[in-house]
Protein backbone atom coordinates (compact mmCIF):
# COMPACT_ATOMS: atom_id res chain seq x y z
CA UNK A 1 0.00 0.00 0.00
CA UNK A 2 1.16 3.51 -0.75
CA UNK A 3 0.15 6.73 0.97
CA UNK A 4 0.98 10.40 0.66
CA UNK A 5 1.13 12.58 3.76
CA UNK A 6 0.84 16.38 3.73
CA UNK A 7 0.67 18.90 6.53
CA UNK A 8 -0.99 22.30 6.59
CA UNK A 9 1.13 24.68 8.57
CA UNK A 10 3.03 27.93 8.26
CA UNK A 11 6.17 25.75 8.03
CA UNK A 12 5.07 22.61 6.15
CA UNK A 13 8.55 21.51 5.11
CA UNK A 14 9.86 21.74 8.67
CA UNK A 15 6.83 19.86 10.00
CA UNK A 16 7.23 17.14 7.35
CA UNK A 17 10.89 16.73 8.31
CA UNK A 18 9.85 16.34 11.93
CA UNK A 19 7.13 13.82 11.05
CA UNK A 20 9.55 11.92 8.79
CA UNK A 21 12.01 11.53 11.67
CA UNK A 22 9.21 10.57 14.05
CA UNK A 23 7.85 7.85 11.74
CA UNK A 24 11.33 6.40 11.23
CA UNK A 25 11.65 6.02 15.03
CA UNK A 26 8.18 4.61 15.70
CA UNK A 27 7.92 0.81 16.06
CA UNK A 28 4.53 0.90 14.28
CA UNK A 29 6.06 2.33 11.11
CA UNK A 30 9.61 0.95 11.12
CA UNK A 31 8.67 -1.67 8.53
CA UNK A 32 7.33 1.01 6.17
CA UNK A 33 9.44 2.88 3.66
CA UNK A 34 9.04 6.61 4.30
CA UNK A 35 10.49 9.02 1.76
CA UNK A 36 10.30 12.72 1.02
CA UNK A 37 8.86 13.87 -2.29
CA UNK A 38 7.94 17.14 -3.91
CA UNK A 39 6.30 18.63 -6.91
CA UNK A 40 7.99 20.90 -9.41
CA UNK A 41 7.39 24.53 -8.43
CA UNK A 42 5.21 26.70 -10.63
CA UNK A 43 7.07 28.83 -13.18
CA UNK A 44 8.49 31.92 -11.50
CA UNK A 45 8.26 30.57 -7.95
CA UNK A 46 10.94 29.05 -5.78
CA UNK A 47 8.81 26.27 -4.35
CA UNK A 48 9.94 24.00 -1.53
CA UNK A 49 12.35 21.12 -1.54
CA UNK A 50 9.56 18.72 -0.71
CA UNK A 51 5.92 18.99 0.21
CA UNK A 52 4.81 15.43 0.86
CA UNK A 53 5.96 12.26 2.57
CA UNK A 54 5.36 9.00 0.76
CA UNK A 55 4.79 5.92 2.87
CA UNK A 56 4.90 2.42 1.39
CA UNK A 57 3.83 -0.45 3.61
CA UNK A 58 3.74 -4.20 3.34
CA UNK A 59 2.21 -7.10 5.23
CA UNK A 60 1.67 -6.79 8.95
CA UNK A 61 1.07 -3.06 8.80
CA UNK A 62 -1.53 -1.58 11.16
CA UNK A 63 -3.48 1.49 10.08
CA UNK A 64 -4.59 2.08 13.67
CA UNK A 65 -0.99 2.07 14.96
CA UNK A 66 0.05 4.41 12.16
CA UNK A 67 -2.75 6.89 12.89
CA UNK A 68 -1.90 6.74 16.60
CA UNK A 69 1.75 7.53 15.74
CA UNK A 70 0.70 10.55 13.66
CA UNK A 71 -1.71 11.70 16.37
CA UNK A 72 1.01 11.39 19.03
CA UNK A 73 3.44 13.35 16.84
CA UNK A 74 0.83 16.12 16.35
CA UNK A 75 0.51 16.43 20.13
CA UNK A 76 4.24 17.21 20.41
CA UNK A 77 3.93 20.23 18.12
CA UNK A 78 3.45 23.74 19.58
CA UNK A 79 0.67 24.30 17.02
CA UNK A 80 -0.53 20.88 15.87
CA UNK A 81 -0.80 21.00 12.07
CA UNK A 82 -3.58 19.53 10.01
CA UNK A 83 -2.38 16.22 8.53
CA UNK A 84 -3.84 15.03 5.23
CA UNK A 85 -3.29 11.43 4.13
CA UNK A 86 -4.10 10.26 0.63
CA UNK A 87 -4.41 6.66 -0.50
CA UNK A 88 -5.35 6.40 -4.16
CA UNK A 89 -8.45 8.53 -4.62
CA UNK A 90 -9.26 8.63 -0.89
CA UNK A 91 -8.07 11.68 1.04
CA UNK A 92 -8.78 12.27 4.71
CA UNK A 93 -7.54 14.82 7.21
CA UNK A 94 -6.75 14.88 10.88
CA UNK A 95 -7.30 18.46 12.02
CA UNK A 96 -8.54 18.26 15.61
CA UNK A 97 -7.52 14.73 16.57
CA UNK A 98 -11.07 13.93 17.61
CA UNK A 99 -12.18 10.34 18.07
CA UNK A 100 -14.41 10.64 14.98
CA UNK A 101 -11.50 11.87 12.84
CA UNK A 102 -9.25 9.08 14.06
CA UNK A 103 -11.90 6.42 13.33
CA UNK A 104 -12.56 7.86 9.87
CA UNK A 105 -8.85 7.96 9.07
CA UNK A 106 -8.26 4.36 10.18
CA UNK A 107 -11.28 3.18 8.18
CA UNK A 108 -10.13 5.06 5.07
CA UNK A 109 -6.60 3.67 5.33
CA UNK A 110 -7.85 0.12 5.83
CA UNK A 111 -10.26 0.37 2.91
CA UNK A 112 -9.17 -2.07 0.26
CA UNK A 113 -6.63 -3.71 2.56
CA UNK A 114 -6.37 -7.38 1.62
CA UNK A 115 -5.23 -8.44 5.09
CA UNK A 116 -7.64 -11.08 6.44
CA UNK A 117 -9.58 -9.85 9.46
CA UNK A 118 -10.79 -12.13 12.25
CA UNK A 119 -14.55 -12.67 12.37
CA UNK A 120 -16.32 -10.68 15.08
Amino acid sequence: MQFQIRVTSSRPESELRSLHGWLRQEPATRTAVVSQAGQAPAPGSMGSLFDVLELVTGNGWSAASFVLSVLTWRQTRPRPPRVVIRRGEVEISLAEGSEEEVRAMVAALEQGDDTPRPAS
